[in-house]
């Protein structure tokens, strides 16, 4: 089958042959993401989302098309999210007996929910239509409009976005240093929707070639400059800074249980404390101890005995900084005490200094919307804390005793591009604890690292991850894991601190370059002729 006839078939399907097509294609992408990295699939499904935003014209014209089109990328982006998120229904089993119920309503609702998004890309790029190549400029237009929308509306989540494809392989993520993921979002497109042009029966065989080819070279010249931004990346260490992260394992029904808390600790302390060889004999020949996110089952600050065990773990010239729940507290005309997310630097005496309470919190995980109502209807967070977490008032760079100032995100908050530093002092090292437990042996921990060393690199800063259950890694500010421990392993990690690079193109320019490239597509699309962009379409 020539191309010209492929996509005439998928421009002309209808019904539940359209509504398949869409779906197939989004799960099809989905392979693209982490861990599978198979971007060339994209090559396949993005020319079937052109095909079919093409075919959107048979349902009349106007309005019409547009919501057309709008259902075509609806049914895409819900395959594409069921197909790359439903590991997060491995949450609702941590306690099966609560929320097991939840977990097809979870599993379907979210990717649902996402899909709207992919709706309303395709239905601006329909609204931006043209002919020939400059539609695919208009669908790489909706997508990006679409994705930046994800990650901001209602909280944001902005998980597998399409420039992650690129961004697995080093020398093709280097982008994100100048343009952020979005950015490679916006590239992405462009390069893999590109083969659509194929089918066009009215170009001529030179145009019709010409398009995926300049899409081929501009892909080579994106790895050329990533390869020569790597070529002799050392960035060297960070002179007596010595790091062990600790990776515990700790099941995660047994992080609620208090009655664990001496097996918890303990667990800790050893870890801490083990030979890994004969330079790192122990916690005394490290400077810095990194414990993961929601270390304890208890309040650690309201915990003496607990405190004091760590003053007899930690050596002088030993700094430990872990994730811990941070009561306050409560409001007037509140009974539960306010708790947040928090991360505490605590020195060799045991004594708590500097603190970081988490800001984005993660919706239905540690807060429920209209918290009071749903509680009262039997509904709870799968973190179970009663009123649910409250969120930090802002980023903060911390003053880390012996190491560099660093900022600390916890858990899902490292997957926000251009958002992840404190505003009025940049930090040299980025910490990210968090407690990817709750999602097993999935992709869902991957994804999670992937992103996080992604950010590392847009921000030019090195990365240190300490995952209750992995993977935990040193990552150079490249976004290269230097080190790390596999998913599911009980160790410690034991590494140097790579120093940090000049600030980023991206770290200075944020998203701003991003919008102003789109504006010049908006320009190039509305470029011919005032008639109504409606009667395009």
């Amino acid at each position: 089958m020539t191309a010209a006839a492929l996509a005439r078939a998928v421009i002309l399907a209808w019904g539940w042959r359209r509504t398949a097509l869409a779906f197939g294609a989004g799960a099809l992408a989905a392979f693209a993401m982490p861990p599978f990295g198979a971007f060339p699939v994209l090559a396949v499904s993005l020319p079937v989302l052109v095909w079919l935003v093409d075919g959107a014209a048979a349902a009349g014209g106007g309005w019409r098309t547009l919501m057309a089109a709008a259902r075509t990328g609806w049914w895409f982006g819900f395959g594409y999210h069921l197909a790359g998120l439903w590991w997060i229904g491995a949450a609702f089993l941590v306690e099966a007996d609560r929320f097991a119920w939840l977990l097809p309503v979870a599993v379907t609702l979210l990717p649902a929910g996402l899909a709207l998004f992919t709706a309303i890309g395709t239905f601006i790029a329909r609204l931006l239509w043209r002919p020939g190549a400059r539609r695919i400029l208009a669908l790489a237009l909706g997508l990006t409009i679409a994705e930046l929308l994800r990650g901001t509306v209602l909280t944001g989540f902005p998980w597998n976005l399409y420039g992650y494809a690129l961004t697995q392989y080093p020398w093709l993520a280097q982008g994100a240093a100048y343009a952020g993921v979005y950015g490679l979002t916006l590239l992405t497109v462009i390069v893999f929707a590109s083969p659509s042009v194929l089918g066009d029966e009215d170009l001529s065989p030179m145009r019709r070639f010409a398009v995926p080819a300049g899409a081929a070279l501009t892909l080579m010249c994106l790895a050329l400059v990533g390869g020569w931004r790597l070529s002799g990346a050392d960035t060297g260490s960070v002179p007596g800074v010595r790091l062990r992260i600790v990776q515990p394992d700790i099941p995660q029904d047994q992080r609620f249980r208090p009655e664990a808390r001496d097996e918890i600790l303990g667990r800790y302390a050893q870890l801490s404390d083990k030979p890994t060889s004969p330079e790192r004999s122990g916690i005394r020949d490290v400077t810095h101890v990194i414990w993961p996110e929601s270390a304890f089952p208890f309040f650690l600050i309201w915990d003496r005995e607990a405190l004091a065990k760590i003053a007899d773990l930690v050596p002088p010239g030993v700094t430990l900084i872990t994730g811990a729940a941070r009561p306050e507290e409560p409001l007037p005309g509140r009974r539960e005490p306010r708790v947040f997310n928090s991360a505490y630097v605590i020195d060799h005496e045991g004594t708590i200094g500097q603190t970081y309470d988490k800001v984005h919190l993660v919706p239905f995980g540690e807060y429920l919307p209209f918290q009071d109502r749903l509680e009262a209807m039997g509904l709870e967070a799968l973190t179970r804390q009663r009123g649910g977490f409250s969120a930090g008032d802002r980023r903060r760079t911390l003053l880390i005793p012996g190491a560099p100032p660093a900022g600390i995100l916890i858990c899902y908050e490292v997957v926000f591009p251009g958002a992840v530093t404190a505003s009025d002092r940049r930090p040299q090292w980025l910490i990210n604890v968090t407690n990817d437990a709750w999602f097993g042996m999935t992709p869902g921990p991957y994804q999670h690292l992937h992103q996080t060393a992604v950010r590392a690199l847009e921000e030019g800063l090195p990365m240190v991850r300490a995952a209750n259950n992995g993977v935990s890694a040193v990552i150079d500010p490249y976004g290269r894991i230097l080190r790390s421990l596999p998913l599911g392993a009980r160790d410690v990690l034991d590494s140097d601190l790579p120093r940090a690079l000049p600030p980023t193109v991206f770290s200075r320019a944020g998203h701003v370059p991003l919008a102003v490239v789109l504006g010049g597509i908006v320009m190039i699309l509305l470029r011919r002729g005032r008639q109504r962009i409606i009667q395009s379409t």
